[in-house]
């Protein structure tokens, strides 16, 4: 399964915050496999579909890759090319339980 590794991992938001990168087709049809059955569609099908022809080797790895990218865009799950920043600040304290 190691000659199914995609040129460059396709990265994805799992959660608030965390993130899943894809990058081989074993991972991809394990995602897709997993993916909320009610949020399921039309490219999530595609990208199901790529991902099986790709194993089959009917298609090439950068085709069902760029099926997988098509389907986070429109889930709205596609890690942002920027790195987001979190930021935590500490809380001043003062007197009587209210910031200073």
């Amino acid at each position: 399964m190691h000659d199914k590794l995609f040129h460059s991992p396709v990265a994805l938001t799992v959660g608030l915050g965390f993130k899943r990168e894809i990058a081989s087709l074993a991972e991809m049809h394990d995602f897709l496999t997993n993916w909320t059955t009610s949020r399921r569609g039309p490219l999530h099908r595609n990208a199901v579909e790529a991902c099986g022809l790709a194993l089959e080797g009917c298609i090439t790895r950068d085709e069902a890759r760029h099926a997988l990218v098509e389907f986070a865009k429109a889930a709205g799950i596609l890690w942002p090319e920027i790195e987001p920043v979190i930021v935590a600040r500490a809380v001043a304290r003062g007197y009587g339980g209210y910031a200073a």
